[in-house]
């Protein structure tokens, strides 16, 4: 089975001058994701079924891990999307690590002709890279 067609995770890490419970409260609470993500009526407890207020939609996600303050993830929509977000305590900073993973079945691989993942996961990727490195930096380092 060829890795090639599979369609990659987007990671996105950043090194925010902020101290990890600064970010661990933008990242794990209703009021912090809303203020740089979506509306949302999220709760850090694991299996905690809520609703992300996409501009397209609204999706339904589920928390899966929650472990303070350095992982948190969550399953969005029905895709088999899954969100982990990754803190690590770096001197008075914190190194934040974004996947977005779920990018199809394990086992299935793209046909050469099947863009339609491939062309959500750049659209996805793009979207993530303003919404770490813009609005939750300037969320976190205020």
């Amino acid at each position: 089975m060829s890795e090639t067609n599979k369609v990659p995770q987007i990671k996105k890490q950043v090194t925010f001058q902020a101290p990890i419970e600064k970010v661990w409260k933008a990242v794990s609470s209703q009021e912090g994701m809303a203020e740089w993500f979506m509306p949302n009526d999220f709760k850090a407890v694991e299996g905690h079924e809520f609703e992300l207020e996409t501009p397209f939609e609204t999706s339904p996600c589920k928390v899966l891990t929650v472990n303070p303050p350095k992982e948190l993830s969550f399953s969005w929509g029905n895709q088999g999307w899954v969100i982990h977000f990754l803190l690590e305590e770096v001197e008075d900073k914190t190194e934040f690590t974004l996947i977005h993973d779920g990018w199809g079945h394990p086992d299935e691989i793209m046909k050469p002709t099947d863009k339609t993942q491939q062309d959500a996961r750049n659209t996805m990727n793009n979207g993530w890279e303003s919404i770490v490195n813009e609005r939750l930096r300037k969320v976190v380092e205020a």
